[in-house]
């Protein structure tokens, strides 16, 4: 797994949001962005920390900064999270993990002892050139976007 760094440019992708919109990495030209991993919509952890950043969503906007999600689920599952949980950024449904790839958060995992290969839960800082900014890799669910705040 090689995971983008400071500095490191974000390479090209595309791919589609909840509502099917496509996404590609022009979005983050000339803008700074946010762009939060996470393993699996309607899980505990993804949950807490997808409504952690809702919570904070105005503040980190207000900081000049848009704000992804991404994990592999599907349109229609992002979709069911997104509208559960009234969020009000966009989640992109990489199920072919291009993106995730890209960004090289696909690799070895450990839960309850078992090994097996997934997303890491990372999430990337990127200015308005399309280089990422800051890496947070050791993401704490329920307080995301201290640790954001704390970064930007």
């Amino acid at each position: 797994m090689k995971t983008l760094k400071p500095g490191d440019s974000v390479p090209d992708f595309t791919s589609l949001d909840q509502d099917e919109n496509t996404v590609s990495q022009s979005v983050f030209k000339a803008k700074k962005s946010i762009v939060f991993f996470y393993p699996r919509a309607n899980t505990p952890g993804c949950t807490a920390e997808a409504c952690n950043l809702r919570d904070n969503y105005k503040v980190l906007q207000d900081k000049g900064y848009q704000l992804f999600g991404v994990s592999a689920d599907s349109p229609k599952k992002q979709k069911n999270f997104a509208d559960k949980y009234d969020l009000p950024f966009p989640l992109l449904a990489d199920e072919d993990l291009s993106v995730i790839n890209a960004f090289g958060v696909w690799g070895p995992k450990k839960f309850q002892g078992r090994e097996y290969d997934g997303i890491h839960r990372i999430t990337f800082l990127i200015d308005e050139d399309v280089k990422i900014e800051k890496v947070i890799s050791k993401v704490k669910t329920k307080d995301h976007a201290a640790q954001i705040l704390e970064e930007i």
